[in-house]
């Protein structure tokens, strides 16, 4: 599925580290940033998501709530977030496999694993932003305060 800026964002439910429910529509009132990630203590992964911990003030000075999400299951995502200290979600697409990663465009068929998919969702759910790498391209950091910004 290919998304559009101005498309309503595709709704889910996934647990995060800690085993519980997370639902994107539940936070309507906030920016959201999907950060679509192939491999927990994979290398570039590890340092796209210490950035974005060394800098989560930014994202709350924005009003935005960040969800990282990637197909390794919960347990794992629980060892990852513990050992670098993420204290904001990190959301399992493990089962059905991908299926969130497929509803934003980013599922890699060949890797079984995200593309590195990016999104920010307004307030209201709208897609406002959007970037996808392939697993190897590292995004940037002031690319997503660039788009909140733009919301302001």
């Amino acid at each position: 599925m290919t998304l559009s800026i101005g498309d309503a964002a595709p709704d889910f439910t996934l647990k995060n580290q800690h085993g519980e429910d997370i639902t994107l529509s539940s936070l309507r009132g906030k920016n959201v940033v999907l950060v679509f990630f192939p491999f927990a203590f994979s290398g570039i992964c590890t340092g796209e998501l210490c950035e974005i911990r060394d800098n989560l003030d930014a994202f709350a000075t924005d009003d935005a709530e960040v969800l990282a999400i990637s197909c390794d299951h919960f347990f794992s995502n629980r060892a990852f977030a513990d050992r670098d200290g993420y204290t904001f979600s990190i959301l399992s697409d493990f089962w059905p496999h991908g299926e969130v990663s497929r509803a934003y465009g980013t599922f890699n068929e060949d890797a079984g694993a995200p593309n590195r998919g990016a999104f920010v969702i307004d307030g209201e759910g709208v897609l406002r932003w959007q970037v996808v790498n392939g697993i190897g391209e590292a995004r940037d950091l002031a690319d997503y305060r660039a788009a909140l910004a733009d919301l302001s």
